[in-house]
């Protein structure tokens, strides 16, 4: 593992239920299991469907018991979109969110829960309070935040986070304009993130692209060497730290995930078939070349 670190390390993709990872991630024309297809291979995922609705307490169990003999694999959940995009809510609405995940929580398989806050998210003096009304809310929780607004890069910004004990989410995105560039703040020790956007500098804000348009990146080499230093860094002041891919177009996203865990290991990964069918570059890295297997 890395040298001084003293962080459990956590490395997954966004999501799992994606209808083009259908070809180079799960094999055509089977049923496959796409939660458990992703825990053979990785450590954690983040859930990010809850941002969009709640899922119900039956969803969530059946979670839980198909992880039932997986060992040391954790979810980082997404929090739903009324209180970050909407800010809108209440303390008894983010218990509630929270206690739906109750079957999860019980076996320790929630690493954090994220609130991402859109870049139209500035740092005002209205959002920063709600920000800390936010914080107090989830308090008690492992909570990540993650502002994609630049002018929340200040000292006095992370003071506030390390105050209202969440940590900041650092993110690599397109930095455009004022967005917020590279960061690699550890504002709460129990807790470290990381979430990798891509860089599709041509698509991010394009008005027309659709969500799979900004996702559609795959890292070179040299940009994930620079996240390597960033997350061994990380990895000295916090007790865990979750490493996020989320340029999920067509599996690029798991390419990502293996990619920096053979650099942060330095050892060759065990590479399912299809993602090397499908991406090459991976049989640089891979324990041992492809057959005529998959994922399963």
């Amino acid at each position: 593992m890395v040298a001084e670190s003293k962080a459990k390390i956590f490395i997954g993709p966004a999501g799992w239920s994606y209808a083009d990872w259908v070809g180079p991630v799960y094999p055509q024309g089977k049923k496959v299991d796409g939660l458990l297809t992703i825990a053979r291979s990785f450590n954690c995922v983040e859930l990010n469907s809850s941002f969009y609705r709640v899922p119900s307490s039956s969803l969530v169990r059946n979670w839980a018991d198909k992880l039932e003999g997986i060992r040391d694999f954790k979810f980082t959940v997404k929090v739903w979109q009324r209180f970050t995009h909407e800010m809108k809510g209440s303390r008894e609405e983010a218990e509630s969110f929270v206690h739906v995940f109750d079957p999860l929580l019980e076996r320790g398989r929630v690493g954090a829960f994220l609130l991402q806050f859109p870049w139209s998210f500035s740092n005002e003096p209205d959002k920063r309070r709600f920000l800390e009304t936010l914080a107090d809310w989830f308090r008690g929780w492992p909570t990540a935040v993650e502002l994609r607004h630049a002018s929340w890069q200040s000292p006095e910004a992370l003071s506030l986070l390390a105050t209202s004990g969440v940590s900041l989410c650092n993110i690599d995105q397109p930095v455009i304009g004022k967005s917020m560039p590279p960061t690699e703040a550890a504002t709460n020790p129990r807790l470290g993130y990381i979430r990798l956007h891509g860089r599709n500098y041509r698509d991010w804000f394009r008005k027309d692209a659709g969500r799979d348009e900004r996702y559609n990146y795959l890292y070179r080499q040299n940009e994930l060497e620079e996240w390597k230093g960033r997350a061994e860094r990380l990895a000295r002041e916090v007790e865990e730290l979750y490493i996020i891919t989320n340029n999920h177009y067509r599996g690029q996203a798991l390419v990502s995930a293996f990619q920096l865990r053979s650099l942060l290991e330095s050892r060759r990964q065990d590479i399912p078939d299809t993602l090397m069918a499908a991406y090459p570059v991976l049989v640089e890295i891979a324990e041992r070349k492809p057959t005529q297997g998959n994922l399963l």
